[in-house]
């Protein structure tokens, strides 16, 4: 039901990523902490993402192998 992205594909997410939060780092040195916690919430969210499935799924179903 779900497709997976490619290891291609993965690789320029992360980069991406890694990208935008170097550059705006100066950036958020000077929002509020609340701002800049949710701007790197979104890109965890942006990182974690393997799939077309949503990450709250995919996180909640790797959830319970954490704990044990």
């Amino acid at each position: 039901m779900y497709k997976s992205f490619s290891k291609i594909r993965i690789f320029f997410r992360r980069v991406f990523v890694v990208l935008v939060g170097v550059i705006s780092f100066p950036v958020m040195i000077f929002l509020p902490v609340d701002r800049r916690s949710l701007f790197y919430s979104y890109l965890h969210r942006y990182w974690v993402k393997t799939s077309t499935k949503p990450v709250w799924l995919e996180e909640s179903e790797h959830g319970s192998q954490d704990l044990y």
